[in-house]
C-alpha cells in the first residue's frame, strides 16, 4: 500500500525572492491618496463585497 501524500507539493519549495520593482529604492514616499479617490475606492469595496457573482468557473451548460 503507497503512502498517503497530506502535505501539497508547491507547498515544500521556498518562495522565490521577491523582485527588485517591488522595492523602492531612495527618499520618495508614496503619494497619499485624496479624499475623492479614498470615497471611490470605499463605494467600489462595498459594491464587490455585497454584490452577486457567480463563484463557479465552470462554463455554463
Amino acid at each position: 500500500m503507497a503512502p498517503q501524500l497530506t502535505a501539497d507539493r508547491a507547498l515544500s519549495y521556498p518562495e522565490p525572492p521577491a523582485s527588485s520593482l517591488w522595492h523602492r529604492h531612495g527618499p520618495q514616499q508614496t503619494r497619499p491618496l485624496t479624499p475623492a479617490q479614498q470615497r471611490r475606492n470605499r463605494e467600489l469595496l462595498t459594491h464587490a463585497q455585497h454584490s452577486a457573482r457567480m463563484r463557479s468557473t465552470k462554463p455554463a451548460a
